[in-house]
């Protein structure tokens, strides 16, 4: 399938006017779902080896190439989760700069390349302001060389011939891509591309006077096998993707849980029946409260007083002593806790006299567990 020349090549300008602005001016966003894809820049083909098909056709040569220009367009989908899917048809052209027979020969005409492959592409989740990606692809590549003449012995004529052949191909792609933010689902793309094509079983030299041969009865055509066909392209380009969900909200700041209030822990000061004095042994109590409160967070002491509810006098006049006596025996405890170094204005002394008995009794009893001080760490 021959094209004319001039026709590829003003696609070939088409498409690298086309991409080239576009690429300077737009902005990229992450793949999701459905995207398309174009791209241009420059190709640079491998010198090439040209030998003798069946043994006929001219002598083994190599051909050398100028840079030339190289083009893509595809469409794909994101799959969401790094891999993308795609379908992309390319265009290359390239100037023959010289033949290598020999001795080195002037050469002129193009090599052009164009098809199509299925790619399959991943991005690399690395959390950089840009996003690495690599692919890979298989398809098919058609090779024309059009026009191309040297000044020796060798493809040669008027106005050159064109061939025209096409086989398997395949490529290596990495990239890397970089929202903008101008538009969501924008980005722009930077690629280097490795394209190889299986040899074509032949290149046919045209028809001419010169291409016909005589030999043992048979009609023979000119004919040669191409081999080492590698490009190596660089582009710029712009990706859109469809339906891009906007980026996720930063994750929320974790709930510190508020520290749970420190438990209260409580000391027991007992006393004699009717006395607000302390024992030795009441006193070794209130010292281990007074050292608790310098090794716990204490906010406040609270010293509360109690009675049994025994007294000297009886009734109501008995009562109302009590709460007296369980006012003292507080105040013995805090004026202790003061001598054992805890400040005076951290502690809260009550009298509650009988209420609120450690244990129950019958009336006017004499009980030596509800004769007692609380000292209460908070």
């Amino acid at each position: 399938m021959s094209i004319p020349s001039l026709g590829k090549r003003g696609v070939a300008l088409l498409l690298a006017g086309a991409a080239a602005p576009a690429a300077g001016a737009l902005a990229a966003a992450p793949v999701l779902g459905p995207y398309v894809s174009l791209g241009a820049g420059v190709d640079f083909l491998q010198d090439q080896s040209f030998s003798p098909h069946d043994g006929y056709g001219p002598l083994a040569r190599q051909y050398t190439f100028d840079p030339g220009v190289a083009t893509q367009a595809s469409i794909g989908f994101g799959l969401g989760n790094g891999l993308r899917l795609e379908i992309e048809g390319d265009y290359a052209d390239d100037h023959v700069r010289g033949v290598h027979l020999s001795i080195p020969e002037r050469a002129g005409g193009y090599e052009q390349q164009f098809g199509g492959f299925a790619n399959v592409l991943y991005d690399l989740p690395l959390r950089l302001p840009v996003t690495p990606f690599i692919g890979l692809g298989v398809g098919y590549q058609d090779i024309e060389l059009d026009h191309v003449n040297s000044s020796r012995y060798g493809v040669r004529g008027g106005s050159g011939v064109t061939v025209d052949e096409g086989d398997f191909a395949y490529q290596g792609i990495a990239g890397l891509s970089y929202p903008i933010g101008l538009l969501r689902g924008l980005s722009l793309t930077a690629e280097y591309r490795f394209i190889g094509v299986v040899s074509p079983s032949a290149f046919y030299r045209g028809v001419g006077p010169n291409d016909v041969v005589i030999s043992n009865g048979r009609r023979l055509i000119y004919s040669s096998d191409v081999n080492n066909i590698f490009n190596h392209e660089v582009m710029l380009g712009v990706r859109y993707a469809f339906n891009t969900a906007p980026p996720p909200p930063p994750p929320a700041a974790p709930v510190v849980p508020a520290a749970p209030p420190a438990e209260a822990r409580t000391y027991l000061v007992f006393f004699d029946w009717d006395r607000s004095d302390l024992t030795p042994r009441a006193r070794e109590i209130v010292a281990q409260a007074a050292q608790a409160s310098t090794h716990v967070q204490t906010t406040r002491i609270e010293v509360d007083g109690y009675t049994d509810n025994s007294s000297i006098h009886g009734g109501a006049r008995g009562a109302r002593y009590n709460i007296g006596l369980s006012i003292r025996r507080a105040q013995s405890v805090k004026a202790e806790l003061i001598r054992d170094g805890v400040p005076g204005s951290a502690i809260d002394t009550h009298g509650f006299g009988e209420s609120h008995p450690l244990v129950p009794t019958g009336p006017d009893t004499r009980e030596p567990q509800n004769r007692r001080v609380e000292i209460v760490l908070h």
